[in-house]
């Protein structure tokens, strides 16, 4: 029997959210450098993006203290509260090796001011988990959460472990779990469960943007990306055309950012986080991944990755200029 919680909670907004990179010293224990965190936190607010996750992949979650998640989620909220944007919904990434952990994690969460907890599927014991296992896990953990749970379903970082069409089903049944990121690129899975259930039921969302049109033209309702992390305002303009019925203006931004999008996935965070740093001004020494992830120094693939990723760089200045005139 599924169960419930006894109080509807809180819709996930569509839209689009942003993944936060998480930014370090570059010293011998590389602690979070509060200093660019904060101006990048700024630069996401300020852009006007329906939501943001702290702690995801892109944040480096697997390298972050439960103190560490905490101290993220109670000064992203004091930034919203400072430039005007005090209800912006905060989602934390939640994640441990056991369900007693990863309900420890969501409790955290809510303690400090998150309103989601996004959750990926316990995978140290992968050949354990079956369908069953999985189900159970997020069931229970949603029995217990203060906040509503989004599925994260990355198979990548899983272990190979998919959450697929028949268990959300199931746990879209579940009052206190509220949507599912497909990271898995499940096209096929988001007009699933629009078939299913309403979006204010529950929600999915591309785990990428270069699939934001399609995913939406089936009943998504945006996306978690960390192409965001760069071009908020890019995203934020196919979202909008295409929820205001143009298609085909939104078709063809689709197509323009599916072609930069390419220099984050062939990039991986390292790569990320360097043209990021590059192009927003952020001081380079800072961009790296906590270790052991390698650093991005091959002067070939840094121009690289910058000749895919700057062709949109114009557009966003003019998306951000627009917006303050």
């Amino acid at each position: 029997m599924v169960s419930s919680s006894p109080s509807a909670p809180r819709p996930f907004p569509p839209g689009v959210h942003v993944p936060s990179l998480t930014w370090f010293r570059n010293d011998k224990t590389q602690e979070i450098d509060w200093d660019v965190q904060t101006k990048h936190l700024e630069f996401l607010v300020s852009s006007g993006l329906h939501g943001i996750v702290l702690a995801g992949t892109n944040g480096e979650a697997i390298t972050l203290t439960p103190e560490e998640k905490s101290k993220l989620v109670r000064t992203t909220r004091e930034i919203a509260v400072r430039l005007g944007r005090p209800d912006l919904p905060i989602t934390m990434g939640c994640s441990g090796g056991c369900t007693r952990d990863v309900i420890a994690e969501t409790v955290l969460a809510h303690k400090a001011g998150a309103d989601f907890a996004l959750v990926l599927v316990p995978s140290y014991f992968h050949f354990a988990m079956d369908s069953d296992a999985i189900v159970s896990f997020f069931e229970e953990l949603a029995d217990s959460s203060p906040v509503p749970v989004v599925i994260y379903n990355f198979p990548g970082v899983a272990a190979g472990l998919d959450v697929n069409s028949e268990m959300l089903s199931r746990l879209g049944r579940h009052a206190n779990i509220v949507g599912v990121k497909l990271t898995c690129g499940g096209i096929a899975k988001v007009a699933r469960v629009a078939a299913e259930f309403a979006p204010h039921e529950f929600a999915t969302l591309a785990g990428q943007s270069d699939w934001l049109v399609p995913a939406m033209s089936v009943g998504g309702v945006g996306t978690i990306t960390g192409v965001a992390n760069l071009y908020p305002r890019v995203c934020l303009e196919i979202f909008d055309l295409f929820r205001s019925g143009k298609t085909k203006e939104a078709e063809a931004a689709q197509l323009r950012l599916a072609k930069m999008e390419w220099g984050f996935g062939k990039g991986g965070i390292n790569g990320t986080k360097w043209v990021v740093a590059k192009l927003l001004g952020y001081p380079l020494e800072g961009c790296h991944c906590r270790r052991p992830y390698p650093v991005y120094a091959d002067p070939e693939k840094q121009a690289w990755i910058m000749g895919t990723v700057q062709p949109l760089q114009e557009t966003e200045q003019k998306l951000s200029q627009a917006a303050t005139e």
